[in-house]
This record gives C-alpha cells, sequence and structure tokens, in this order.
C-alpha cells in the first residue's frame, strides 16, 4: 500500500484547529483551577473532626474515582438534567463534570500531604497559642505543598487528556474539531497524526517538568 501523505490541506482549517486548541487548553485550566479549590474544600471536609461530613465527602470522592470519566459525562448531560429539571448546555455539563473528577483528586492529594506533615508542627504552633487556621496556613501548608506539587501537576496533565473526551458532547475541542476536518477531507490519516502532534507539544513539557519535580523531591 502506498499512500501518499499531505499535510497540506490541513492549513485551510486552521481557524478549527486553533479553536480546538484554545479549548482544550481552556478547559484544562479551567478545571484544574476549580478542581484545586474544590479539592482544598474536599481535603479540609476529610480532615474535619465531624464523622459524619467525612463519611458524606468519601462517599462522593469514591463516586468520581472508581467510574469512568466518559460515563460521568454522559450521565451529567443527559441523565442529571432529568433528575433536577435543569438543563445545561454541553460546555457547562463537560466543565462540571471534570472540575468533580479533579476535585475528587485534588483532594486526596491535599488530604495526603497535609497528613505528611510532621505531627509535632501541628504541637508547636498550638504551644505558641496559633489558632488552626493560623496554623494551617503559615505552617502545615507551605510544607505540605512542597510535597503536594508533583501529584498535583500530574493530575492536571490527566485533566489535560481527559478534555479528548469532550469530544462525545459536541463540545468543540481538539479532537471535535479533527473529526469535522476528517469528515470533510477525508484524510483521517494526517488529521488524526497532527492533533497526536498537538497533544504531544502540550503534553510533553508538562510531564517532563512532573518528572523534574519528582526527582527534585525524592533528593
Amino acid at each position: 500500500m502506498h499512500y501518499q501523505w499531505d499535510f497540506g490541506f490541513l492549513l485551510q482549517y486552521k481557524s478549527l484547529i486553533w479553536t480546538g486548541v484554545l479549548y482544550t487548553i481552556g478547559f484544562t485550566i479551567g478545571t484544574a483551577l476549580s478542581g484545586l479549590v474544590l479539592g482544598c474544600v474536599i481535603a479540609l471536609a476529610r480532615l474535619s473532626s465531624l464523622r459524619f461530613i467525612g463519611s458524606v465527602i468519601i462517599g462522593f470522592t469514591e463516586i468520581f474515582r472508581c467510574t469512568p470519566v466518559l460515563v460521568q459525562l454522559v450521565w451529567c448531560y443527559y441523565a442529571l438534567p432529568m433528575l433536577t429539571g435543569i438543563e445545561m448546555s454541553a460546555g457547562v455539563a463537560a466543565f462540571v463534570t471534570l472540575t468533580l473528577y479533579g476535585g475528587s483528586f485534588f483532594g486526596e492529594i491535599i488530604r495526603g500531604g497535609i497528613i505528611s506533615v510532621d505531627p509535632g508542627q501541628w504541637d508547636a504552633g498550638r504551644a505558641i497559642g496559633m489558632r488552626r487556621h493560623q496554623l494551617m496556613a503559615r505552617v502545615i501548608l507551605p510544607q505540605a505543598f512542597r510535597q503536594m506539587v508533583p501529584p498535583l501537576m500530574n493530575q492536571t496533565v490527566l485533566q489535560l487528556k481527559n478534555t479528548s473526551l469532550l469530544s462525545v458532547l459536541a463540545v468543540p475541542d481538539l479532537l471535535y474539531q479533527g473529526q469535522l476536518i476528517t469528515s470533510s477531507s477525508y484524510r483521517p490519516l494526517e488529521t488524526y497524526t497532527m492533533i497526536a502532534v498537538i497533544y504531544f507539544i502540550l503534553l510533553f513539557p508538562l510531564t517532563r517538568l512532573a518528572h523534574r519535580l519528582e526527582a527534585r523531591r525524592s533528593h
């Protein structure tokens, strides 16, 4: 089989490609930040002395940690509106799903970072009269953050990879735009090769940074 490769035709679809890249990057940054905020709330709730709250949060996080993201996206878009009566656009459903998914993992990372801090730091802070929120903000979190950065970076990489699933909801991410280009040009080899290269360009620096942070933490 002698296939004639031709990437030149992709130039006429550059607006679609750039739109897909911007949607992919935008959803990655947006859901990573919102998931991080949610993760902080989850982590603090997990560390609460109130068992009921901790049990509810554990149940919430395990639902998202133990089900595929694709199933979550489809359920949130098609099933959730039937239960709540609130219609959501595909973009909103995708953002909510990736935020909840990311938040469940970010929460465990943050909680793990906090409990990894030497218990003596808590005792020392209390001994000089610091309140819990002061101790958390000034002593515990700065130390825990150094432990959390590499896994937080890895989870952000995963968030970027998960944006490729948004195409099932017709969100115009990079993969969805590739599908449009393929249906118009009938040249899937060049189109999906180009998409793979773009994902590699976006992901490779992040993965290298995560590896470097992991190596620095181990020394």
